[in-house]
């Protein structure tokens, strides 16, 4: 089996198995995206969740959030961990979008990457759940359960796992994949134990097969 292949019978079968896969930080508008996997991580998305409802309630807009002082913003999102850095790019990411794109979050990947504490995952989050864009997100889920799989081989970073995955996986089948192997990695390929390889959809096309590969 080729990784092409490999590739699109990974993507039937964890469709199958996970129908909804969604992403699971709460939003209702982009920039509270933007701020939501900022504060993800190295955190849960359930504890953001929660901690973003007092943030909003406060500072329910991108100019009320530009204007607030970091000192405040970093009082509400410190049980997300490392309240400091995390806050002080909100509130510069914030008064960017204010300033210079008249407070709308852009829809072209390049600029998404010129604001402050974004990268390239969070990027694509943006491109393909808010814009419905071609989008790879590489979160530790999906560099996981790539190189287990075998999508891809003995790669970890970021950026070159995105790359090496363009080449295999239909542009219009990624971010959905993604959110997937999210869904997959949390519930069966964990990376806390050993994964549970007697209950997984992809058992006998794995490439570690029941071997630790994290």
């Amino acid at each position: 089996m080729t990784e092409q292949e490999l590739a699109l019978e990974v993507i039937r079968r964890l469709k199958e198995a996970y129908p909804d896969a969604d992403c699971t930080l709460d939003y209702d508008d982009a920039w509270k995206l933007l701020v939501s996997v900022r504060l993800a991580a190295q955190c849960t998305d359930a504890r953001v969740n929660v901690v973003v409802r007092d943030l909003y309630r406060k500072f329910p807009t991108v100019d009320a959030l530009a204007d607030a002082d970091v000192r405040e913003i970093e009082e509400i999102v410190r049980p997300c961990g490392l309240g400091h850095s995390k806050a002080r790019d909100i509130s510069a990411c914030m008064k960017m979008l204010r300033d210079r794109f008249g407070g709308r979050v852009p829809a072209d990947f390049d600029a998404l990457l010129s604001l402050p504490g974004v990268g390239r995952k969070s990027a694509n989050l943006v491109m393909g759940d808010v814009f419905g864009k071609p989008a790879i997100v590489t979160d530790t889920h999906c560099i996981r359960l790539s190189n287990r799989i075998g999508l891809v081989h003995g790669i970890k970073e970021p950026k070159k796992v995105e790359m090496a995955l363009w080449k295999i996986i239909p542009p219009e089948e990624g971010s959905a994949l993604c959110h997937r192997l999210v869904e997959h990695g949390r519930a069966v390929c964990t990376a806390r134990t050993h994964p549970y390889c007697d209950r997984c959809c992809l058992q006998d096309i794995c490439e570690k097969n029941g071997v630790d590969g994290g």
